[in-house]
């Protein structure tokens, strides 16, 4: 027997079941301890490689998601190799019966973990079936848990772009978005959109933090990109909030309840992987909005507000330029 094999197999193998079902199952834990970390480094790769090329980070999901599954095969799959090869006698072949060399026992652990065996090796004592019939399990387990995750992740995906396209579509900056909801009078026919989008972005919030590869899931068209939406509907609801007098604004628990689900969304970032910018976004041009005789604030009165709102904002811009965007941009 030999310690080192055994010792390092079961490390491998109960290292990749725990980041499985830490991923896949924990809701509140986020990415496993290792994929975790596998994930952040292609991703910060692969900006480095590109120069932050919208059109090759749309490709950084997909090759996360896949870069994923191959770690969780490879430490199973490693795990039990190196568990086989523990004991000499181990595994056998039915042919010839000599003993499984590295490459035979490589070979029987993907068939068992798979399909179920072939008949060409087979374990040899009661310890070594039982190990054969727990592999079997563990590659059964990984592929519902596996095929799960993925179908999880792409609808998940669909979500947030769906998200993106009905904010965007609305205003492509925060006062194209408050122009598009003024009926010259109020914006008493917002109020429903605000309330599906503040849904909508609860939602959003929750996937995030059960799926935190989603933030890899870059768009390659800015209209279709979350990070880039969400800044726009919260300087939005800001302007809602402190720029336009309350006798024309949305409702403000509306407002409140939309404002409380980018809080949410800001929150769970922070805990997986985003940073506040050192710098604050440039400001919202109320005059913008004047110019279609939409009732505002003083701009001092404005700034005042928004100078309470540095650090929200800081956030905003860090997850804007976490997915490698820049803010978005205000008419010229």
């Amino acid at each position: 027997m030999n310690s080192f094999y055994l010792v390092g197999g079961i490390a491998l193998l109960v290292g990749g079941i725990v980041d499985i079902l830490w991923t896949t199952l924990w809701v509140d834990g986020g990415s496993g301890p290792i994929s975790g970390r596998l994930t952040t480094g292609i991703w910060r790769g692969l900006r480095i490689a590109t120069g932050d090329h919208n059109k090759a980070l749309s490709l950084a999901g997909p090759l996360t998601l896949t870069a994923t599954l191959v770690l969780w095969i490879a430490l199973i799959w490693t795990g039990w190799t190196f568990i086989f090869a523990s004991h000499p006698t181990s595994i056998v072949s039915t042919r010839t019966g000599a003993v499984a060399d590295w490459a035979g026992r490589f070979y029987y652990v993907a068939y068992t973990m798979f399909t179920d065996g072939n008949g060409d090796y087979t374990p040899l004592g009661d310890v070594w079936e039982i190990a054969s019939a727990l592999t079997t399990a563990s590659g059964m387990a990984f592929v519902t848990l596996g095929v799960s995750y993925i179908l999880t992740v792409l609808g998940a995906v669909s979500d947030k772009r769906s998200f993106a396209s009905t904010v965007t579509g609305l205003g492509g900056r925060s006062e194209e978005f408050v122009r598009a909801g003024w009926n010259g009078e109020d914006f008493s026919g917002l109020e429903l959109t605000l309330e599906s989008l503040a849904s909508e972005l609860s939602t959003l919030a929750e996937q995030h933090e059960s799926y935190p590869i989603l933030h890899y899931y870059h768009s390659e068209q800015s209209e279709r990109a979350s990070a880039v939406a969400v800044p726009i509907l919260d300087e939005s609801l800001t302007i809602f909030r402190h720029g336009i007098p309350d006798e024309y604004s949305p409702d403000p628990a509306v407002v409140e309840t939309a404002r409380a689900g980018t809080h949410s969304y800001l929150e769970t970032l922070d805990e997986s992987f985003i940073e506040p910018a050192p710098a604050v976004a440039r400001s919202p041009n109320l005059e913008r909005l004047r110019e279609d005789g939409i009732p505002t604030v003083a701009d001092e009165e404005f700034a005042t507000a928004l100078a309470g709102l540095t650090e929200r904002r800081r956030r905003l811009l860090g997850v804007v330029e976490s997915d490698a965007w820049e803010w978005p941009p205000l008419e010229e």
